[in-house]
């Protein structure tokens, strides 16, 4: 049975203000490069339209060499990579589908073993995927009767306000919904030896602000549709959820087990927080009056994307958040939040630099070539193109970013 959160009435009220922490002079961002990228991705049809957006590292406990990096190609499907970045295997969407983000559930129980799984938001067919992790590469072990995420029935999913962002912890996956504010928790589960799934609770955020000059404000978009969110991740240690919502801000949010368990705050709003917009049809764009910026906002150049945690102790680490509209990467401490340094990733001697960046993956696991962990993200202008739009993902050695470890 499908359960409303108590809080999310409460949500509009009291994040109103809720603001960003407050920052010292913007310092230079630290140019840092990719030690390795994987092969190139075509979104046209000679190349399968195939568009890299989120990764996830699945780390193989009994041989680190065997990990792997799971990305998500659209319609292009999943793609699987070595840690040298060569791909190793490709999994086509079923008909209709296009994969929009990866996460890894550790330890599910499936019969009488402890198994890895890759979850997968399809948002052409409004479902997850759910597939069995081996060294040997991944089996779709999903549900032939696993339900619709958000829709209705089949004519509202070809309204593709369907699944899109993801993040996944002990059981759970929590899931937001494209062109809309809200979020979903699911529970895994299993049936006859594969895998389903059903909603435990959902949370709406809001779509209009009050500022603090009295003023109400709600982002530009296309009318009708809301703010969506897109990057997450899930702190399972201190059991908070960090949502980004693409044009306002990235959030916290508490869990406890399934549900939505605390009032969202802001960790930080985007620089166009405020900014009046209007959509021009003509283009299918937002045009903002900058002339009119009220400076309510942060630093994050909208889209405010990928987040992901490196994780140094119990509670200890960095989150690791994508300003995509500038190609920038910004830093906080996973305590407290505070802001702790910012950086983007530039050309290197063998492997081009990282723009426009969606989703993002780490670990602080010692790998093969990254013996203090390993980032990955995801290139939306990947060079040399060609002509053609080329994407794919960047591997970084945690080392270069020069943050400590222990």
């Amino acid at each position: 049975m499908q359960r409303t959160s108590g809080i999310a009435a409460l949500v509009a009220l009291t994040t109103l203000a809720a603001g960003a922490p407050a920052f010292a002079s913007e310092r230079p961002a630290r140019e840092i490069t990719a030690k390795v990228e994987t092969p190139a991705l075509y979104d046209d049809e000679a190349g399968g339209d195939a568009d890299a957006d989120d990764p996830a590292i699945w780390v193989d406990q009994a041989n680190k060499a065997r990990s792997l990096v799971i990305g998500t190609a659209k319609n292009g499907g999943l793609r699987v990579y070595d840690l040298k970045g060569r791909e190793v295997q490709s999994i086509a969407t079923p008909d209709g589908g296009r994969f929009n983000n990866v996460d890894i559930i550790s330890g599910f129980k499936l019969g009488k073993q402890r198994v890895d799984l890759a979850v997968v938001t399809d948002r052409g067919l409004d479902k997850l995927r759910i597939y069995r992790i081996s060294p040997a590469g991944l089996t779709d072990i999903t549900s032939a009767d696993a339900p619709l995420l958000f829709s209705k029935d089949q004519a509202e999913v070809e309204e593709q306000a369907t699944g899109y962002g993801l993040a996944t912890y002990d059981r759970y996956a929590v899931v937001s919904r494209r062109h809309s504010t809200r979020l979903g928790i699911f529970r895994l589960e299993e049936k006859h030896g594969k895998v389903t799934y059903r909603t435990s609770d959902t949370l709406d955020l809001p779509s209009s602000f009050r500022l603090p000059n009295g003023d109400t404000w709600s982002p530009c978009a296309d009318p009708g549709e809301g703010p969506q969110v897109e990057g997450m991740v899930i702190d399972a240690e201190a059991g908070v959820l960090y949502a980004a919502q693409e044009d306002v801000a990235l959030w916290r949010i508490n869990l406890r087990a399934g549900t939505f368990s605390s009032i969202p705050r802001i960790v930080e709003k985007v620089k166009e927080y405020g900014t009046p917009g209007t959509w021009d049809a003509t283009s299918e764009e937002c045009v903002l009056d900058t002339a009119n910026d009220p400076g309510f906002g942060g630093r994050i150049t909208a889209d405010v994307e990928g987040a992901s945690l490196y994780e140094t102790g119990k509670r200890d680490g960095y989150l690791i958040v994508s300003s995509q509209g500038d190609s920038r990467f910004y830093v906080y401490d996973r305590r407290t939040n505070r802001p702790v340094t910012l950086f983007t990733v530039t050309d290197g001697p063998a492997v081009d630099g990282v723009q426009h960046s969606d989703g993002a993956a780490a670990t602080s696991v010692a790998l093969p070539g990254y013996p203090k962990g390993l980032l990955v993200l995801h290139d939306g202008e990947n060079t040399p193109a060609d002509g053609r739009t080329s994407t794919n993902f960047k591997f970084i050695d945690w080392r270069n970013l020069h943050l400590a470890t222990i």
